[in-house]
């Protein structure tokens, strides 16, 4: 298979859905070039939590590189293309590279009595990229929950955890504290645990979980000094689970190399800015759940104190959009909404009537698309000489970032 093939054939096992458990995992990894020799070649830095999971990877990633170490970085969703998702030292790997490894899996799991999923094959293919490239440290996010994750399947150097909140609740649990149990998943025995501050719920499950272990555990709690790149004071927190990662997994990282890191760290659709034509700063955030949401409130005056945005909207029908709006509302002088290509997405009536509910009276407009949903707002931001902000499901904030830099969008029905 050729690249557009073989992403095509990855994209088609979506339909097998979201399954969680290791098994899968577990047989594709030895069914690899890189048998599990992977976790003895390299030392994983294993990632779960339900915010700032992105950026802290990045940081982890951004800091590492800056000391000298090769570094692979698998993380999702990706915003444009696949191979955002599987990098070594910052580079995306190589579309034929991606096509040669999935034509291989796709060969090899013909037969499969319960066929691997999305996921399960974009992990096998990252740790065979890993391993064929010879990494040093590989940072592994989790893609839901932490427990029956995909990449749970190999022994860490160290397990780092964001901030627990509430999201996939239909898969996760409806209480902190169930959702915490499946994040503390990732906790093995006699492993290195280093935790961001978390709500009292979750804070207990992981500091249990871990005793339960042996496994040394150590909070996070004090921002960091160093100038970081992303926006946001709570970045600095989260620089600071990142700094005390890497030495809970004896990395030893120079001062010059943390400085270096934290400076130059990218982590597009994250408060990130891109410059318009027309003269309007548009921000790019996926704040898809309440917590990043009111995350994204505070930094927004941290960053712009007063001013009010235009905010284009649109969000997936299984998260919980009022809580997100009722947060966006707070500093949001109007919105536009719009649907997005995915199955799952909200209409732009159905989103225009939650505003409606959860901020009644700031004035809202629906469009039929991304596309036509930028341009008025965009429209409507230069009028009012005010940013406009992208935000709610990176499926919108994907096509933003496409349609801005002139990119052909691959971000399809995965998230």
């Amino acid at each position: 298979m050729n690249y557009r093939e073989a992403i095509a054939w990855l994209y088609s096992t979506q339909g097998f859905g979201i399954k969680l458990g290791l098994d899968n995992t577990r047989r594709l990894i030895a069914l690899s070039p890189c048998p599990a020799d992977v976790a003895r070649r390299a030392r994983i830095l294993h990632v779960a939590g339900t915010n700032g999971k992105g950026s802290v990877c990045a940081m982890l990633d951004s800091i590492a590189r800056a000391a000298g170490y090769r570094v692979g970085l698998y993380t999702s969703p990706h915003l444009v293309t696949f191979r955002e998702r599987i990098r070594i030292d910052g580079k995306m790997i190589p579309e034929q590279a991606a096509a040669a490894a999935l034509t291989r899996l796709r060969d090899a799991v013909q037969e499969w009595e319960h066929p691997p999923t999305f996921f399960e094959l974009a992990t096998a293919l990252a740790l065979e990229w890993f391993y064929r490239q010879e990494a040093e440290i590989i940072v592994l996010e989790t893609g839901m929950g932490g427990r029956l994750d995909s990449t749970n399947a190999l022994t860490p150097a160290v397990a780092v955890l964001t901030p627990i909140g509430i999201d996939h609740a239909q898969y996760l649990g409806n209480t902190l504290e169930a959702i915490a149990g499946e994040k503390a998943g990732i906790i093995k025995p006699g492993v290195p645990v280093v935790s961001a501050l978390q709500e009292e719920p979750a804070a207990r499950v992981i500091s249990e979980t871990a005793s339960r272990l042996g496994a040394p555990l150590t909070w996070a709690t004090e921002p960091v000094s160093h100038e970081v790149a992303l926006a946001g004071s709570h970045q600095k927190l989260n620089a600071a689970l990142a700094l005390e990662s890497l030495q809970a997994a004896g990395i030893a990282v120079p001062g010059e190399a943390v400085e270096r890191g934290l400076r130059k760290v990218v982590w597009p659709g994250r408060f990130q800015r891109i410059p318009r034509p027309s003269g309007v700063t548009m921000i790019l955030d996926g704040a898809h759940n309440e917590a990043a949401a009111a995350q994204l409130g505070r930094t927004w005056r941290e960053e712009y104190g007063a001013l009010k945005p235009v905010i284009v909207f649109s969000g997936l029908a299984d998260k919980d959009l009022s809580a997100v709006c009722t947060n966006l509302a707070a500093f949001g002088a109007e919105f536009v909404v719009t649907p997005v290509p995915n199955p799952r997405s909200c209409t732009a009536e159905q989103l225009a009537r939650v505003v409606a509910q959860q901020a009644p009276g700031v004035p809202t407009i629906a469009a039929a698309s991304t596309k036509e949903a930028l341009q008025i707002g965009e429209a409507r931001a230069a009028q009012q000489g005010a940013p406009l902000l992208v935000t709610g499901s990176l499926f919108l904030v994907g096509e933003a970032l496409a349609i801005a830099e002139g990119l052909s969008n691959e971000f399809v029905s995965v998230q």
